[in-house]
């Protein structure tokens, strides 16, 4: 248990330096580079990259590198987006977005694949069940990670508060902020004033150093892990194809409950793309001023960084029904008042309450998810993940796509709506699995990786 947990604990705090400097970046893209939209378009961009990745390098560079040498690598494309901010511009942001996009799907997918393994493989030993122990290594994992976003909004505001310009935000400059925000860029006449060249240089120069350290950190510590031996023996003996492999994507599609999880996978990037690159802007930023967005997001990312810790230890007791249901009524009450809300300076708490209410679902969205994705497909989970990052990305290109096109109100209808898609179809998954496993010997065999799970896509 030490030597899995010591893994669990590094790839955590690798994606922890790793995306204290996307995170805060990510935040900021909107509020930052809102010139010609181009903030918004890179991190569109970015998500349409991931998806082409998604399709194809996951299962290649999982099965050429092995997990550890996939993370360590993917990561040095993180690290050069975050170099591409020092000269923003289409010539520097849109490369470097798509270099961190084509690295986004392997990265994920072999941090995925590795607790998934690790899980099963202590659980296997230990004698207890493997869904805890995965959901316990994703809460983990989630707990640690989900706190970059503290950390590195906490920079951002941190360094930024040391500006001298301060913008005062006129009466009828905030009538253009909330659900029905004027479509002009309002927020170059409000609080958005950009901070000083040398600010967002010192910025930039610790996001990239804590990019660095991250992949440092993978490739001294992280031990190369592979699945059993029979499994591995099988893949040399079969050699698949290239275009085998890069088909193994869709064709996990013929999995009926993968083709139901699309809509709750999509709604994860749809959600995440509204809060990074929506509310940042036409609440926080407009209302507020950038310098506070930084602590808007640290609201977020403490709540969803406790809570991916609770519901990971607690999902064993209550079913991951409850927990989505949680996450849903959540999720649909923010969005309701958000299109109600008109957003003030004077209400200065309401700022934070939305992003917390947030990051209390989003818990919920990215623990249950992942772990449900590794319950689901044991046997095919380089695809079944891939699946899982390409369609979230789907969900952020459409957010951050149309994010300078509709006003905000638009955004949020189809935010409920395909929240409620979302709700349904994975209800139609837990009706399926609950048929299927009744508690027979068949059912048990197919749960624990028996016969009934060897169905092949490839």
């Amino acid at each position: 248990m030490e030597r899995n947990l010591k893994n669990v604990l590094v790839i955590s705090f690798g994606f922890l330096l790793l995306f204290t400097a996307y995170g805060g970046l990510q935040s900021l893209q909107s509020s930052l580079n809102s010139e010609e939209g181009l903030g918004v378009a890179s991190l569109s961009v970015l998500y349409a990259a991931l998806i082409l990745s998604s399709m194809f390098l996951p299962p290649i560079l999982i099965k050429k590198l092995g997990c550890k040498w996939t993370i360590a690598i993917s990561m040095c494309g993180y690290i050069a987006f975050t170099l591409g901010n020092f000269y923003a511009s289409w010539y520097t942001l849109i490369p470097t977005s798509v270099i961190l996009g084509l690295g986004g799907a392997p990265l994920w997918s072999a941090k995925c694949t590795y607790l998934t393994i690790a899980g099963t493989s202590y659980a296997e030993k230990a004698g207890k069940n493997a869904k805890d122990i995965i959901n316990q290594y994703f809460g983990v994992f989630f707990l640690v990670f989900q706190s970059s976003s503290v950390w590195g909004n906490l920079i951002s505001s941190l360094i930024f508060s040391q500006s001298s310009t301060k913008v005062e935000i006129s009466e009828e400059d905030l009538e253009c902020c909330g659900a029905y925000n004027c479509l002009t860029d309002t927020t170059n006449t409000t609080g958005s004033a950009k901070p000083s060249k040398t600010l967002i240089y010192t910025l930039l120069g610790v996001y990239t150093a804590s990019g660095v350290l991250a992949v440092l950190l993978v490739i001294i510590f992280l031990d190369q892990i592979k699945s059993d031996q029979a499994e591995t023996e099988k893949e040399k003996l079969e050699a698949p194809s290239f275009w085998s492999t890069f088909l193994a994507t869709f064709r996990h599609l013929k999995d009926k409950r993968q083709c139901l999880l699309i809509p709750l996978t999509m709604y994860s990037g749809f959600e995440q793309g509204f809060l990074s690159g929506d509310y940042t802007k036409v609440y926080v930023t407009c209302a507020l001023g950038i310098q506070y967005v930084g602590y808007v997001m640290i609201c977020f990312a403490a709540v969803n960084s406790l809570c991916s810790l609770l519901f990971g230890k607690i999902s064993q007791f209550t079913g991951r029904k409850l927990l989505f249901a949680l996450a849903t009524v959540s999720n649909t009450g923010c969005i309701i008042a958000l299109l109600l809300w008109k957003p003030h300076p004077k209400q200065f708490a309401v700022f934070f309450v939305f992003p917390a209410l947030w990051g209390l679902s989003d818990a919920v969205w990215q623990t249950q998810t992942n772990g449900l994705y590794g319950i689901l497909f044991e046997k095919h989970r380089e695809a079944a993940f891939a699946n899982y990052r390409l369609w979230e990305s789907v969900g952020f290109v459409i957010a951050f796509g149309y994010s300078t096109v509709l006003q905000a109100y638009i955004k949020l209808y189809v935010l409920l709506s395909v929240l409620v898609l979302s709700m349904v179809t994975y209800g139609a998954v837990e009706y399926l699995e609950a048929k299927s496993s009744p508690g027979t010997p068949a059912a048990t065999k197919k749960e624990n990786g028996g016969p009934h799970s060897q169905e092949t896509y490839m």
